[in-house]
Formats: C-alpha cells, structure tokens, sequence
C-alpha cells in the first residue's frame, strides 16, 4: 500500500486535495479486512477519494460499515456485498445520475457496485460527492420525524 492510500481519511487538517494527514484507523481496518486484495483497493480507493473531497466530514464505522457525516447526517458511505463494494449515498436518488441505482424502499439512496479499483471514475465520483454536499434529506432527525424524510438543501 502507497502513502497516499495510507493517509486516506476525514478531518484532515489541511482542506487542500491533498491526502489527509490521519487515517481513521477503524476504516483502515475495515478496508484491510476486505477478502480479496480487488476489494481492498476498491475500499482503499473510495476512502481516499472520499476523504480528499469531503475534508469537514466526520467518518466513522457505522452499523458496521465506513460512512461520511456531513452536520450529524450521512451522506456517503461503502459495504460488502456479495457482487463487490457498495457504494452509497444516502441522497443518491436525487442525484439524477444514470449510473447510480436507487433503492428500493422508502429512503432517497442511490448506489453503484465496483469490483475493481479502474471501474471507479473520479471525475463521476468527485461530481457525486459535490452533489452530495448540496442534496440532502434530513436521515439525523428520521426518528424524531417519526420516519418522515425531509430535505435540507
């Protein structure tokens, strides 16, 4: 692993695109423990890039899985599923993205499943995480709006 993997993560001090100075070790751990050295990369590759365009995000495992919060709210996150890495933002829907691919259900995510590292495009990526800062539907507050979405921006 590179030193510009290694330094993938969120709070950076600096708010360049440069890497991040501090991995958050739970990610780290999280990609590591990917089965396959395709899977480490594509987690690898996500938290990097996640984390050089999302610089005020808290990041964290949560339920279980490497997630971005903007103000409390998630906004971008990644799993394991059986046919790759899941990457998903929790406004995805609104995107109006072809490639992202709404979820079933009631909620507003949208995700898209890579393999391999080289099927991620950075610049489809950088424009999902710009829209992700500027479309969000309020996932903090679900529980106390009794399960109610509520779009912020």
């Amino acid at each position: 692993m590179n030193e510009f993997h290694k330094n993938a993560g969120c709070n950076p001090v600096t708010h360049d695109l440069g890497p991040p100075k501090v991995m958050n070790p739970e990610i780290n751990a999280y990609n590591k423990g990917q089965k396959t050295i395709e899977e480490q990369q594509v987690c690898e590759a996500l938290a990097t890039t996640i984390g050089k365009l999302l610089t005020d995000a808290e990041c964290k495992i949560w339920h279980r899985h490497p997630v971005w919060f903007l103000d409390g709210n998630p906004i971008v996150g990644y799993s394991k599923l059986k046919a790759g890495i899941r990457l998903m933002f929790w406004s995805g829907a609104s995107f109006d993205e072809d490639e992202l691919q709404p979820g079933t259900g009631k909620f507003k995510d949208a995700s898209i499943v890579f393999t391999h590292a080289d099927q991620i495009k950075p610049t489809a990526l950088k424009r999902w995480i710009t829209k992700a800062k500027s479309i969000q539907w309020d996932y903090k507050n679900l529980i106390k709006r009794k399960g109610k979405l509520v779009r912020l921006k």
